[in-house]
């Protein structure tokens, strides 16, 4: 018997990578088509959103979404990998450093920012990873990218671990942040621990650990998962038919959109075309 598409929102534990949790939810939903939105590092832990059958095709869309962490940043201290898991490169003392000036260094990462990514990290470098070419013995450099911090919260300071909460929009690297709030600091950093709280709608409230999935193993169904993800748009019959067959609709739309049927069927995600139309991006029906 297939399974039911929809998602599963896994609390990631540390020590594994994503793609170990797709394997372990594979064997769960008896099924390989198991997918995953946005990576999270071995040493991560948190919101892993994992998608079943035809809901896979929602990952490409959901990855676009804005992201939540809690994170553990230590200065003094810089690293091959810009996180725990990397060689030392230097130390340097943070006697000097107050309370006021870590706080004022983190607030200058808010906004939209040009950031490198870790030359460890996942974007992809001609075809490969970054992290794959440095294991190769390559030197990678990558350029910066746009990416926006709605807010970063300093929790706490203790010198020279300073905790920090972060919304962003999805390819913020916050290791990168620990990385750059070093250097503003002259003393260098790098982060310990990172926990991911939410992924768009999603968050730790929804997620389920890999043992209590063990246990009784479910998916959200995909019409409930794509009303969560996306704005709702509800379709008379006649325009139920366009859909089905991905026809331009006269709607207006405020965003990439879920359409439904009137029995609450999930069609299809429909955005504007920019001709006053909206148009298909993905028909699931």
């Amino acid at each position: 018997m297939s399974p039911e598409p929809g998602l599963v929102v896994v609390d990631k534990p540390g020590g594994m990578t994503s793609h170990d949790v797709v394997s372990r939810v594979r064997r769960l939903a008896g099924t390989r088509k198991v997918g995953h939105a946005g990576t999270l590092d071995p040493m991560a832990t948190g919101v892993l959103v994992v998608a079943i059958d035809r809901a896979t095709r929602l990952l490409g869309h959901l990855t676009l979404t804005d992201k939540r962490y809690d994170a553990t940043i230590r200065l003094g201290a810089s690293t091959t990998t810009d996180d725990a898991e990397g060689e030392v490169l230097e130390t340097r003392s943070t006697t000097g450093l107050t309370e006021a000036a870590v706080r004022a260094a983190l607030a200058g990462f808010v906004g939209e920012i040009d950031q490198v990514p870790s030359s460890v990290s996942a974007v992809k470098v001609a075809g490969k990873r970054a992290y794959e070419r440095v294991r190769e013995g390559e030197q990678v450099e990558l350029p910066p990218r746009r990416v926006t911090v709605h807010a970063l919260d300093v929790t706490t300071v203790e010198l020279p671990d300073v905790r920090v909460s972060v919304h962003c929009t999805s390819g913020t690297y916050i290791r990168a942040i620990a990385r750059d709030a070093g250097v503003a600091l002259g003393v260098g950093g790098h982060l310990t621990a990172l926990r991911r709280t939410a992924v768009g709608p999603f968050t730790l409230d929804h997620a389920r650990t890999l043992e209590q999935l063990a246990e009784d193993f479910s998916a959200t169904p995909i019409a409930e998962a794509a009303r969560a993800a996306f704005p709702a748009v509800e379709l008379d019959d006649s325009q139920v038919a366009d859909v089905r067959v991905g026809r331009p609709l006269d709607l207006e739309l405020g965003g990439l959109s879920a359409l439904f049927a009137p029995d609450g069927e999930f069609l299809a995600l429909y955005r504007e075309g920019g001709d006053g139309r909206a148009r298909a991006v993905a028909v699931f029906c």
